[in-house]
């Protein structure tokens, strides 16, 4: 059981992992171990994440969220499987526990006269260095 927060827990059944092997430096070791982690994580079809998280979930523009709402983390930080494994473990909590509280809306409202005028006073300079800028040289 991954615990997430009070409410929410995520059986070991709906975690799928593998090992697969790592790449970079470890010698002659490292083309004979799988230490690398990948956990795979059905965010669409889980019954243990709340209706709002499961679709804040899906809502979220993530590279390894996969279109049949699968979301697939990769660790492959360390050198042993078993620290590989708790690092994608704490990344799927993180990644869930990012989207527990809803966003605040966005109040609607309208900038203040000092503010337009400042605008407007700032697009009348703008204009006149530009209009300098045209101008001909007088030659006498």
């Amino acid at each position: 059981m991954l615990t997430v927060s009070r409410d929410i827990s995520l059986p070991e059944s709906e975690l799928v992992e593998r090992f697969l092997r790592a790449d970079g430096p470890g010698g002659q070791h490292v083309n004979r171990t799988e230490s690398a982690v990948e956990l795979r994580f059905d965010v669409l079809n889980s019954p243990s994440l709340p209706d709002d998280v499961h679709a804040r979930l899906l809502a979220r523009r993530d590279r390894r969220l996969t279109s049949e709402g699968v979301l697939v983390i990769q660790a492959r930080r360390f050198r042993d499987q078993a620290r590989n494994r708790d690092d994608v473990r704490e990344r799927l909590v993180e990644i869930v526990r990012s989207v527990l509280i809803a966003p605040k809306k966005r109040l609607a409202t309208r900038p203040t006269r000092g503010s337009r005028e400042r605008r407007l006073v700032g697009k009348q300079q703008r204009g006149k260095l530009k209009q300098t800028r045209s101008r001909k040289p007088d030659l006498e």
